[in-house]
């Protein structure tokens, strides 16, 4: 069996796509991909699932690789797609981890599944739009401003803008990522040019944006309306790692969500910006499994 092409049926007719890494034996985490992504996000570095003794389970979001869209949907409609692709996979008691856009997904699956999630880890991970006292946008990139002004516009002006930049990613996935270099600190730059990001990066943006950009699409949406679940409800213990350096997504984004979830950890990370705190997922994952 394929364990990265895993389907599972879900109510309505509606399917996603799952995959598995590591140990078969490992302690089970799932892992919410980033925007855009796709369930071929595992770490940079397989050792890292070896050396923590994780099995490392992940699934395309609607509209993402070849799971198939479901417009409209909330960050909170992740949790029930989670629980079916971990019954799936035969794991009941699990960690969930978050990066970047997959930060908020990750937050929705342990505040909606008390009973299933013991730690939940974010990276990167953007707050609510409406997260009050956070200036959501001071110190934001001007490519993320833009693709956020977008979506505050609705469906059609962001899919406008994104349509053209999936086609590069598919048609010369690399270029995309030079492009989005070109955003960023030259630190970040910096990173993106290292052979085991970009080798990660490239695989799960480019297997993400291959039907076009309507994951990404429901992503830009779904941060932008109420989230649907209460951050201040999550009981498994939480651990948040953020890079200072960070205009993706600011780390003011990461202090916000530490004071929202009841006793989480904040680790934030000098001198590194959204790409290098993927150097702290080997930590993330120890701390995941206690």
């Amino acid at each position: 069996m394929d364990e990265t092409a895993l389907p599972v049926s879900l109510p309505r007719g509606r399917s996603v796509t799952a995959a598995a890494f590591g140990p078969r034996d490992g302690t089970p985490v799932l892992s919410m991909h980033g925007t855009p992504g796709s369930r071929l996000q595992p770490p940079p570095d397989p050792a890292v699932l070896e050396r923590a003794g994780i099995r490392l389970l992940t699934y395309d979001r609607p509209g993402y690789g070849t799971s198939p869209a479901l417009q409209g949907r909330r960050v909170a409609d992740a949790a029930a797609d989670a629980a079916l692709v971990a019954d799936a996979i035969g794991v009941h008691h699990f960690s969930v981890i978050g990066y970047s856009g997959g930060g908020p997904h990750a937050l929705a699956v342990a505040a909606l599944l008390p009973d299933r999630v013991t730690r939940c880890a974010t990276v990167a991970s953007i707050a609510p739009l409406d997260a009050h006292g956070l200036d959501f946008f001071a110190g934001m990139s001007p490519g993320n401003v833009e693709e956020f002004d977008a979506a505050l516009a609705g469906r059609d002006s962001l899919t406008a803008m994104l349509e053209p930049v999936a086609a590069i990613a598919v048609d010369d996935v690399y270029a995309f990522l030079a492009a989005l270099a070109a955003d960023l600190p030259g630190a970040d730059a910096d990173q993106l040019r290292r052979p085991d990001v970009e080798q990660m990066l490239t695989r799960s943006v480019a297997e993400g944006l291959r039907p076009g950009p309507g994951g990404w699409v429901d992503d830009d949406l779904a941060f932008c309306a109420p989230w649907g679940f209460d951050l201040g409800g999550i009981v498994a213990p939480v651990a948040l790692w953020h890079g200072a350096e960070d205009t993706l997504v600011p780390a003011s984004h990461a202090a916000w969500l530490a004071r929202a979830v009841p006793g989480a950890e904040g680790h934030l990370i000098v001198g590194v910006g959204h790409f290098g705190v993927l150097e702290c997922l080997d930590e993330a994952f120890r701390w995941l499994v206690g």
